[in-house]
């Protein structure tokens, strides 16, 4: 069987662009299929655009170990490239006392996950460093960062092209036919043969795997959506750093995030849904105002703006437990040259470019 290209990837968000760009860089030939008309247009385009530092993360899992990795190599790329980035830290909050054990259980989670860098902060050193911030105790991340996303996507969509490969744009992923060595793949009235298939479709991702022959459908997890809403103030940011409350469910809880500018975001909440649906509903802010006041009593009345919502696509139910990253590869499901991903959710951003390592050492390592 003869091919039109070595590899095709699915999806054109943040981590599709960077598995297209490793797969560049090592001189294999890559085509992108994206069914929008521009990058990164779903989960990639509505998230924090936090750098995490490997905090929460179970030890020994892929997202501890890619968080990590992929944090430095993030770090790196903007460096090199020019990517607005600023490592503005975070604080994690304790509200009452009983969360200060809380803070101790996350330092040694995360020096578990080699992140050393955690400094413990009084109240007093906390409020001092916010004054608007009410705490019992906090925690520093130094390491944590903000990024401007679409900045690095343009990057790598710029890499992927300077080194040969493609990016075909309104380019639905409509099936795949496997063939002797190889796989057939349909978009609109195309046909292109291909040695490798990456399922990077995000939110689409069991859809497209569905419609890959043979296939066995007991590698492909059920998919459940997580919506998150985001508001932002009509006033100026009172915090120079990201503010996170302890962590007690599956999200994280509403957070203060900065972009570039110094504009300051509440979010994301955290709804459980059927369907892809990017609206804000309002009257969610009235749960914001209380949690906010925990960590920043003084927000004022009527000041909370609906800002903007993102979806992340999960493999666990809303009464499941955190599941990991899942690269469902010829080891798992005996597809050759196939890798499909799922649950690929935050970090994936931070985790990206060694997401995308992992892919290229799986099809040729």
């Amino acid at each position: 069987m003869s091919y039109d290209v070595e590899n095709i990837v699915i999806g054109a968000g943040v981590v599709g662009l960077a598995i297209a760009r490793e797969l560049a860089i090592q001189g294999k030939e890559v085509l992108v299929l994206e069914q929008h008309a521009n990058f990164g247009e779903e989960t990639s385009s509505r998230n924090s655009e936090v750098i995490h530092a490997g905090i929460y993360y179970q030890q020994g899992s892929l997202k501890a170990r890619f968080c990590v990795e992929g944090k430095a190599m993030l770090y790196e790329y903007c460096q090199t490239f020019n990517i607005p980035y600023s490592k503005v830290g975070k604080l994690i909050v304790a509200t009452s006392t009983s969360e200060i054990d809380i803070l101790n259980g996350i330092t040694l989670k995360a020096k578990n996950n080699g992140v050393t860098d955690l400094i413990f902060l009084s109240a007093k050193e906390a409020e001092e460093m916010e004054p608007s911030l009410s705490c019992k105790g906090a925690l520093l991340s130094p390491s944590t960062g903000i990024i401007n996303t679409h900045q690095f996507m343009l990057s790598l969509v710029g890499e992927i092209e300077s080194l040969g490969g493609a990016i075909a744009f309104r380019s639905p992923f409509h099936g795949a036919t496997r063939k002797e060595t190889g796989f057939e793949v349909r978009s609109k009235d195309t046909s292109l043969s291909c040695m490798n298939l990456i399922n990077s479709a995000g939110l689409a991702a069991q859809n497209v795997a569905e419609n890959i022959e043979t296939v066995p459908r007991s590698y492909i997890p059920k998919r459940y959506l997580a919506k998150g809403s985001y508001f932002t103030m009509n006033h100026p940011s009172p915090f120079r750093h990201l503010i996170y409350p302890v962590p007690n469910t599956a999200s994280l809880g509403i957070h203060v995030t900065l972009d570039l500018a110094g504009q300051i975001r509440f979010g994301p909440d955290q709804e459980w849904v059927e369907d892809i649906d990017y609206e804000v509903d309002i009257s969610r802010g009235d749960d914001f105002y209380a949690a906010i006041r925990r960590y920043y009593p003084s927000l004022p009345d009527n000041s909370l703006i609906a800002a903007y919502a993102g979806i992340r696509p999960k493999t666990q139910s809303p009464t499941d437990s955190a599941t990991d990253f899942c690269f469902s590869g010829p080891q798992q499901h005996s597809v050759p040259g196939l890798i499909n991903l799922f649950g690929i959710e935050s970090p994936g951003l931070t985790s990206s470019l060694r997401i995308g390592q992992h892919i290229r050492e799986i099809l040729y390592d």
